[in-house]
């Protein structure tokens, strides 16, 4: 192959014709489409009906099983919730109080009223040597004695007796400190205590209805586990409630 150089008149000539036979611009060959507007009559022909199927209206409902299950378990949540919370108002009360115990002198003497219910108090006083009972508690090494006061049936102490110190070991305090409540607004954690005087061999009445008790060592500080036991109480009851009125509440037809 032999290589030369090119005339340059020939080579603006061929630059001139390679021009004029340039590609027209693709938009130029495009056809412009009409914008296609909705109708109403060919809404059936496409599915897309405005009114509802009236074969799909004539199935039966479908079955929800387990919906009635549901709602009764979410109603009794909401109960029991409600239930312990209210078991427990008296102790959350009282795992607010503030300051230094009060003093109420000698429990022998000791006439207790509403002004005192449910306070952090101190008070002295002798125990009765028989007249009272011994019990545990689960997960507790140690054990507790309700016992009543000398010259004051119907004043009552509960002591903790450490674990190796009970029987001819213990000498029971006569200075105390802890919570004054009666008897029947101890809460739940104490509401079988008439029942234990009676299971442990004593009359009926032994324990007076309008008893009032001194739970020695229970301190507010010592019981805030109530307030956040309170709230996980208060959420259940809620969802609950939000659950069950969702569960009840009818579908939404689009």
């Amino acid at each position: 192959m032999v290589y030369g150089r090119e005339h340059p008149l020939r080579y603006l000539f061929r630059c001139q014709f390679s021009r004029n036979l340039g590609v027209r611009r693709l938009s130029e060959y495009i056809v412009a489409m009409p914008p296609i507007e909705s109708n109403q009559q060919d809404s059936g022909k496409t599915g897309l009906a405005d009114s509802p199927d009236p074969e799909l209206e004539q199935l039966p409902a479908p079955r929800h099983p387990w919906r009635r299950t549901t709602i009764l378990s979410l109603l009794l949540c909401f109960a029991a919730s409600l239930t312990l919370l209210l078991g427990l108002r008296g102790e959350l009360a009282y795992s607010f109080r503030s300051g230094p115990p009060q003093s109420v002198g000698a429990l022998a003497t000791l006439a207790p009223n509403l002004n005192i219910s449910n306070r952090w108090v101190q008070a002295e006083g002798d125990l009765e040597e028989h007249g009272g009972i011994r019990y545990e508690r689960p997960f507790e090494s140690d054990t507790f004695r309700l016992v009543p006061v000398q010259g004051n049936p119907k004043m009552w102490v509960q002591i903790r007796i450490p674990s190796g110190f009970e029987d001819e070991h213990f000498v029971p305090p006569n200075s105390f400190v802890g919570r004054l409540s009666p008897v029947r607004s101890l809460g739940l954690r104490y509401s079988a205590i008439p029942d234990a005087v009676q299971d442990a061999g004593w009359p009926q009445g032994q324990l007076p209805s309008d008893a009032w008790v001194l739970i020695d060592g229970e301190s507010p500080n010592a019981i805030r586990w109530v307030l956040a036991l309170s709230v996980v109480l208060l959420g259940f009851a809620g969802f609950s409630l939000w659950a069950t009125t969702a569960a009840l509440r009818p579908a939404r037809s689009n």
